[in-house]
């Protein structure tokens, strides 16, 4: 080698080359004119961020285990959920005033075992294929329900014939180029009437992995974060859809999970894989609800007393202010 000529690379003499880095901390995606190229930075730059965050992970479960019964207390991580505003109508099942509203509201005879849930499900005039095949898979989950299709019959009058033949509740699927938009829950005789908006709605064969077909068993129902007054409402008309008694021999459950204000509907099958280990399976379909409007009464849009009418601008001032 000349004179001053340095170690030759990689032979081990010199020092170590620095560690690469692969984005600098000033390294911004949208500098990157060529739209190919922005994009597979961008993927690349994710990647590093993801080995990054699971490298932290690592490092942070060792030096718990490091510390043993000394190592701090997990610190609870801030949700909009934990975070979220007090609403002074929030349920005490303990109050006395809850207990009478709810021995003396219109869903009383069915809780009280008085009546039996007998459901017609119908869509809004002139449905599209999307529109019954849901109907039709939804039947399969709600027992004793039945799908009759409008025929351009207004809904003042199908809920007196509902009435005259006994059927304890209404639903009506809406839809919009094609698709189900909208769901209406009527408790007959007396009402009320909740109108919600629906969204992400995945049929039996939109969904991965799904189970076989659902039996005819009577499934169980679950009901979380229904909390408030309205929530309480709400949660017992979806509870007055289903019999009293489930047959858990058919393992299916129906799920209604409120979270920030969006219901969401899942109808899964317990698997038990062995006594202590149990998986669920996804039969659907799936859907998910926002509360629009709740009404007293059967449905009514021209003179109908509304208990609660969602105002967008009014009511969503803070991200972290529900009302079910």
């Amino acid at each position: 080698a000349g004179e001053g000529s340095g170690p030759a690379p990689g032979d081990g003499t010199g020092p170590p080359a620095p560690e690469r880095v692969l984005f600098p901390p000033t390294f911004s995606v949208s500098e990157i004119k060529n739209k190919q190229r922005r994009h597979f930075m961008f993927l690349r730059w994710k990647q590093q961020q993801r080995k990054e965050k699971l490298a932290l992970k690592k490092k942070r479960r060792k030096e718990r285990e490091a510390l043993g019964d000394k190592a701090p207390p997990k610190a609870i991580p801030k949700t909009i959920e934990n975070q979220r505003v007090y609403d002074e109508t929030t349920v005490d099942p303990n109050d006395e005033e809850v207990a009478f509203d709810e021995a003396t509201d219109e869903f009383a005879p069915y809780f009280n075992r008085q009546t039996v849930p007998k459901i017609l499900i119908t869509t809004s005039d002139r449905p599209r294929g999307r529109t019954v095949r849901f109907c039709e898979q939804l039947a399969t989950v709600i027992p004793n329900s039945h799908v009759y299709y409008r025929r351009g019959l207004a809904l003042k009058r199908i809920i007196p014939q509902c009435i005259a033949r006994d059927f304890t509740d209404l639903i009506v699927i809406n839809e919009d180029r094609k698709i189900p938009n909208g769901l209406v829950l009527s408790h007959l005789p007396d009402g009320p009437t909740a109108h919600f908006r629906m969204s992400s709605v995945r049929l039996r064969k939109e969904i991965k992995r799904k189970g076989k077909e659902p039996t005819e068993h009577v499934p169980e129902v679950i009901l979380n974060n229904f909390t408030t007054r309205l929530g309480h409402s709400i949660g017992r008309m979806f509870a007055a859809l289903f019999p009293h008694d489930p047959q858990f021999i058919g393992r299916q459950v129906a799920t209604f999970h409120n979270q920030r204000d969006y219901i969401f509907f899942r109808f899964h099958r317990y698997i038990f894989k062995s006594e202590k280990k149990v998986g669920i399976q996804e039969l659907g379909p799936r859907f998910t609800l926002k509360l629009r409007s709740l009404q007293k009464g059967t449905f009514d849009s021209k003179y109908g007393e509304y208990e609660w009418i969602h105002k967008r601008r009014e009511m969503d001032t803070s991200r972290r202010k529900f009302h079910l």
